[in-house]
């Protein structure tokens, strides 16, 4: 009896162990998602043949932002050798769920075109509309972004419009920091 108990103390701390190993790792990009960053940049930058080259941010970096760039969410954008431009993904909180975005960037990290790629929810899809989000174009590294202020305000998609701003206020201020900290 003592050695099926030590045998299942075993196979239990072995099954922790993996799951604190292997559950908190950063975040893959799904196929589907893939499919629509893919084709955002290619809409965007007006070119077919391209890669994205994932820029690696230190753990120490990455600590000093307020956005998430220690996962696969920052690429540059390379077309015949040269870089075009960046992306970054990510994702942001609406009512009930989530939603994927890209912010793509210039070369001077000033943001040429954000886009939601998947809304999860029925209400709140005025977010993902051009109209509203042609306000972020322009925006450079460091510039702050308040909602009702520098970004207009969305009747009926109050909580994900917030949560929009406020992601792409702190993807500029990441910018900002990897200006300072790092060569592009």
């Amino acid at each position: 009896m003592l050695r099926v108990s030590k045998f299942k103390l075993l196979s239990g701390a072995a099954c922790i162990a993996a799951f604190l190993l292997f559950g908190f790792g950063t975040q893959k990009i799904s196929p589907k998602l893939q499919e629509k960053i893919d084709s955002a940049v290619q809409t965007t930058y007006e070119v077919t043949d391209f890669s994205l080259e994932h820029i690696v941010v230190e753990n120490r970096l990455n600590e000093q932002t307020p956005s998430e760039l220690g996962g696969e969410n920052l690429f540059k954008i390379i077309e015949a050798g040269s870089t075009i431009g960046y992306v970054y993904v990510g994702q942001a909180p609406s009512m009930k769920n989530i939603f994927d975005y890209v912010v793509m960037f210039n070369p001077d990290r000033s943001i040429k075109k954000s886009k939601i790629l998947i809304y999860r929810e029925d209400y709140g899809r005025q977010v993902g509309s051009q109209r509203w989000l042609k306000q972020f174009i322009g925006k450079k590294a460091g510039q702050s972004l308040t909602y009702g202020e520098d970004i207009d305000a969305i009747s009926g998609a109050t909580i994900s419009a917030k949560s929009m701003t406020l992601a792409v206020g702190q993807v500029l201020e990441s910018m900002q920091t990897l200006d300072e900290k790092m060569t592009f």
